[in-house]
């Protein structure tokens, strides 16, 4: 079968990806309730809400690195190692004055802080410290890790997890040990930060170097090489402002809800994303590994095999997203009653809000590959309409109605332009086929899925009527909800769509080989 050295590859990307987030996410789940137990819910707050802020800044990344890794698809293809070099080169200069930007501009920023974090009642050395030891996280990114691209558009990724998420893992136990255990817990947690960013970023500088020993710079300058490539800056202006859509989307909520409520309320609305990001992520964890093969997939310009694999990819992330959909609006209250309480939980329209925001976010992730892969940047009115729609909404909405007015803000930006928008951009400019294909495939899945909740929910209710009493039964009734869900839905796409059959035959194929 063609293109079985993408499969296997993305295959291995995955597998890693997927072993390294749910260690991750597990001990994020006991770091954070280890953190609001003995550093209390207002510090937590203010971490996420300085996290928050800083996503701003590396708007000044301008979406360098999403362009590089666009336009490394081709050397890599062809093992032009010049040319890599000379791509790379390019993207050290540039992160270089960004870095320096951002230096700056948190330096201004800092002078704003009393104002910003006047209500807090924390002491600001708080404030503070926190910003300055994140801040030199991130500026690592610019001037030591930028060439990890190379390891992600080379399909290598895998790689990445072992040398740098593995420091990561290490430092959040090290962080719930020293938390729990030492005095001035705080402290140590901001000094195992910088402690492992630093070991980390070495540790992959070392996998780059071992990966592709020929990265050792040019003698040509920034602007030479800037001229010589000319497509970097242009793709990189076009992603600037799909970057701010993706930092509107996912930072702006807690800046908002900071600046209506408390930081205690940003505590509680960050256990709940770390919920839904986490069910997210760990999508992103499987699928996102495949992106470098989507890319070179449309490089080799193969029209009825791109529409072919589109279609397979987008049944089967389908079908993940509404199983987990599924067991997220069902199970998440019991979880948060067991992992935080019943006074740290939120009503359920906030739940059914962030469950319906996650859907739409998981179901972007194909298109956005696509869209990726064809480097389709030029699109800048869909984030600015997707920023403007989610700041203006979840402002008004979120003064009439709270907490759920902002979630409400954010679900409608995203229905406009995810199931909108981004669709048209793909089918038009991408694929150059009618939108109304789009329209068919999407009532083609969400037809089953309509049939297919009520019977998931009956069967599931009959097998297991008892109560969940503790995180062993939740964990046995999560996992029986799943497995029906996936086998009906996934049954029911089978008979509806040619994806999902296409996906099977796959399966079928590895299978046969593996034995």
């Amino acid at each position: 079968m063609a293109g079985d050295s993408l499969t296997s590859k993305s295959a291995k990307n995955s597998v890693v990806a997927l072993v390294f987030y749910i260690v991750h996410l597990f001990l994020q789940f006991i770091s954070r309730k280890v953190f609001i137990e003995y550093l209390g819910e207002e510090l937590l707050g203010l971490n996420t809400t300085i996290s928050s802020i800083l996503q701003f800044l590396n708007l000044a990344e301008l979406g360098i690195g999403t362009a590089i890794g666009y336009i490394l698809y081709k050397p890599l293809y062809e093992k032009d190692r010049n040319a890599i070099n000379e791509i790379v080169a390019l993207q050290g200069w540039l992160y270089r004055r960004i870095a320096f930007f951002i230096i700056a501009a948190s330096a201004v920023l800092l002078l704003f802080f009393p104002l910003i974090f006047e209500k807090a009642e924390l002491a600001s050395w708080y404030s503070y410290a926190t910003f300055a030891v994140l801040l030199f996280s991130s500026l690592l990114s610019y001037f030591v890790n930028y060439k990890q691209i190379v390891l992600s558009a080379d399909q290598k990724e895998y790689r990445i997890q072992y040398s740098y998420k593995s420091c990561m893992l290490l430092k959040l136990l090290f962080q719930i040990i020293l938390i729990k255990f030492a005095d001035n817990g705080y402290i140590w947690w901001l000094a195992l930060e910088v402690i492992f960013a630093v070991i980390a970023a070495i540790n992959l500088r070392l996998t780059v170097k071992k990966s592709y020993p020929y990265l050792t710079g040019t003698d040509l300058s920034g602007k030479e090489l800037l001229k010589k490539h000319p497509n970097v800056w242009i793709k990189t202006k076009q992603l600037f402002f799909h970057k701010i859509g993706g930092i509107v989307l996912t930072k702006v909520s807690p800046i908002i809800i900071f600046s209506i409520a408390t930081l205690q309320l940003v505590a509680i609305y960050g256990n709940y994303m770390l919920i839904m990001s986490g069910e997210t992520s760990l999508i992103m964890a499987i699928f996102n590994s495949m992106n470098a093969g989507v890319g070179n997939l449309v490089a080799r310009g193969e029209k009825k095999r791109i529409l072919h694999v589109f279609e397979e990819l987008f049944s089967i992330r389908f079908l993940i997203t509404s199983v987990i959909c599924f067991c997220a609006y069902t199970f998440t209250q019991p979880f948060m009653k067991i992992w935080m309480g019943p006074e740290l939980m939120l009503d359920n329209t906030c739940l059914l809000l962030f469950v319906l925001i996650m859907f739409l976010n998981l179901n972007r992730l194909t298109a956005d590959a696509f869209i990726n892969a064809y480097g389709l940047f030029q699109d800048i009115g869909s984030p600015i309409v997707e920023s403007a729609l989610n700041i203006g909404l979840s402002i008004i909405f979120g003064r009439m109605w709270g907490l759920s007015g902002v979630l409400f803000g954010v679900f409608i930006s995203l229905l406009v332009v995810i199931f909108g928008w981004k669709q048209y951009m793909l089918y038009a400019k991408g694929f150059k086929e009618s939108i109304w294909n789009c329209v068919y495939l999407y009532i083609k899945h969400f037809i089953p899925a309509l049939m297919a909740f009520p019977i998931i929910s009956r069967l599931y209710q009959w097998i297991l009527p008892d109560e969940i009493d503790g995180l062993l039964a939740w964990t046995g009734h999560a996992v029986v909800y799943a497995v029906l869900a996936t086998a009906i839905l996934g049954s029911i796409l089978f008979v509806f769509t040619s994806g999902m059959k296409h996906f099977v035959k796959r399966l079928t194929y590895i299978f046969k080989n593996v034995r």
